[in-house]
């Protein structure tokens, strides 16, 4: 049975909650932009490493032009009661070109090594600038965890 008492989570507990949700969560809606063609959302599969989100793509998709085009880009792991969204800045790594550590975290996590298909693969690190995190309203005020690239919770 589910709790349905609404309890405010401190900023400490937010913060190593939402760690821990990229630590152990699979997908995530990754959110670039175009200035002709306009924003462009896709849900991926994604490795954190501890300071930045992972994900890898079709080199010729929509996604990394836009990436490329705009590194801004906005992040939302997929649970709207329980709501964690990153703004970052992405840089592109071709899968032959990709960290080691990365590339391997992600075919750990997933059984899946993009550096290893036929075609074009691209890798997007996310460093976070911004974290935001909450469970409904209650917890609107203080959502913001991470600010500038530094913790503030």
């Amino acid at each position: 049975m589910r709790n349905t008492e609404i309890v405010r989570r401190e900023g400490p507990e937010r913060r190593r909650e939402t760690l821990e949700r990229l630590d152990r969560e699979r997908d995530i809606w990754l959110s670039t932009s175009h200035p002709e063609h306009g924003p462009h959302q896709v849900p991926l599969w994604f490795w954190w490493d501890g300071s930045a989100l992972w994900m890898c793509t079709g080199g010729t998709s929509a996604t990394i032009r836009n990436a490329r085009h705009e590194p801004r880009v906005r992040l939302a792991l997929p649970d709207t009661a329980d709501v964690v969204l990153v703004q970052g800045e992405a840089e592109c790594f071709p899968a032959s070109g990709v960290p080691r550590e990365a590339g391997d975290g992600f075919a750990a996590k997933f059984g899946w090594d993009p550096r290893k298909e036929e075609g074009s693969f691209v890798f997007l690190r996310v460093t976070p600038r911004t974290v935001r995190a909450w469970h409904g309203e209650h917890e609107l005020s203080g959502r913001v965890l991470m600010r500038d690239g530094a913790w503030v919770a």
